[in-house]
């Protein structure tokens, strides 16, 4: 069995991942507040802890791993959406879930095995709130109910904050009915024009942080193995879970690992709109980008540093996988995925390390380890895709040329056939990667192949 290492926000260590129970391994990852499309960066957690998923259910076996993302379908932006548009909330909300399902299973992210919608749970929030102020841990006023900071002493911990360091970092809605500023919001009241229900403190709705804590111990319980999302959740949201989930439940601890993703940026900037630099995966998708593309981008950096979107990418990453899924194509897909593969995900799910093995593999030619290995990572799961089939330049017998012409000049020491070979390729548009194992060549957006006929 794959030793599965994983960095652990909680204790800011490499741990050795052990699950509370192996016949029942539990995850749940934080997801989207549904009222438009989904970003570039919101898909990065998406496919990022899918490979987790697919890494789990490998080493434990499909049955015994259970994955829950969640839906926020109740929320101010929403109802600022709905009142923009003057379209009926749920509309809304449904036609959302659904782009956002449609985008993330274009980029090959497996559906999570429970999807709950927070509306679907408002009696376990209201029975989680009942069970903090009977406690002590949460307190009425005002037609809210909110969370009392103080009472709970390792509040900051896995942001490893003060609360007076967290105050002054962060936007604390000052209200005269707190009796600390740091106090959040479980229950607030509604207006007749706002989504609501009843509830021991009137007519109301969740506060945000409320949702994933009631969902998360009804699928899962008031503890499992692994909580994950995007490092912007790590304070408030999941500081806040740990808080009133702790308290609830009367537990020590709501998950035994805490996974945080770095963001994502474009050419090396913020993605954002005043930039102009702002584009959903649909863009994408509708750009004629193929979603597999976009996976491989994704997964070519390590999930805990910030991954860099650029055009340059998008493009050494089709030629790429054009290139793997011909090698490919005829091999058998039901053998054990390469062994340094799944120790390389194994390692805290470096899957940066996977692609460079799987470029081993490429230059092996070792197709049946090349299919397995590219299905782990969501890759050709479907045979070659339509985008793949298209025939790019070959570039095959070029990359054999430069290969045995290095190694000839190892030997003999005169580089000045490498340099003629490699002078051609550059200016016929070809990029060069050279390693021990072998020669990649990447034709870029210039490429000319008939500037290449002298090396023939």
């Amino acid at each position: 069995m794959v030793q599965i290492k994983l960095t652990n926000t909680k204790t800011r260590k490499k741990e050795v991942f052990t699950p509370l129970d192996p016949e029942n391994v539990r995850m749940y990852v934080c997801g989207p507040t549904v009222y438009d499309r989904a970003h570039l960066g919101n898909a990065r957690p998406v496919v990022v802890f899918d490979v987790l998923y697919r890494l789990l259910r490998h080493v434990y076996g499909a049955d015994h791993v259970t994955y829950v993302r969640n839906f926020t379908d109740v929320d101010d932006k929403i109802n600022a959406r709905a009142a923009e548009s003057g379209r009926p909330i749920g509309d809304i909300t449904a036609e959302t879930t659904q782009w956002f399902l449609d985008d993330m299973g274009t980029l090959g992210a497996l559906e999570p095995d429970h999807m709950p919608r927070a509306t679907q749970y408002i009696p376990q929030m209201v029975a989680m709130i009942e069970t903090l102020i009977a406690d002590g841990h949460a307190y009425a006023a005002e037609g809210h109910v909110l969370f009392s900071v103080d009472s709970y002493k390792a509040y900051g911990k896995l942001s490893g904050r003060s609360v007076d360091d967290m105050i002054a970092g962060a936007r604390v809605e000052v209200a005269p009915y707190k009796k600390n500023p740091m106090d959040f919001v479980l229950w607030k009241p509604s207006s007749d024009d706002l989504p609501g229900w009843d509830s021991p403190w009137g007519r109301g709705r969740p506060g945000w942080h409320i949702e994933c804590s009631a969902m998360a111990k009804e699928l899962l319980g008031d503890r499992f193995d692994i909580h994950a999302g995007g490092n912007d959740l790590m304070f408030p949201h999941h500081e806040n879970e740990i808080a009133q989930s702790c308290c609830a439940n009367h537990t020590d601890e709501m998950a035994q690992v805490w996974l945080h993703n770095e963001m994502l940026q474009v050419e090396g900037k913020k993605m954002s709109k005043s930039l102009g630099n702002f584009f959903t995966v649909r863009d994408l998708l509708d750009q004629g980008v193929p979603g597999e593309v976009i996976r491989f981008v994704f997964l070519g950096t390590h999930y805990r540093k910030p991954m860099d979107w650029t055009e340059k990418k998008r493009q050494e990453a089709e030629a790429t996988l054009r290139k793997w899924y011909r090698q490919a194509a005829d091999a058998l897909d039901n053998i054990e995925p390469y062994g340094p593969l799944l120790e390389a995900l194994g390692d805290d799910l470096n899957t940066a390390g996977a692609i460079a093995e799987l470029h081993q593999l490429s230059h092996a030619d070792n197709s049946p380890y090349l299919r397995s290995s590219l299905r782990l990572l969501g890759l050709m799961e479907n045979g070659i895709p339509a985008w793949a089939k298209h025939e790019d330049f070959d570039l095959s017998a070029f990359e054999r040329m430069l290969f045995e012409a290095r190694q000839k000049a190892l030997e003999s020491k005169d580089f000045s056939d490498v340099d003629r070979i490699k002078s051609a390729l550059i200016d016929a548009g070809v990029e060069i990667r050279m390693s021990k194992s072998g020669v990649d060549l990447i034709t870029a957006s210039n490429f000319d192949p008939s500037k290449l006929e002298a090396l023939k």
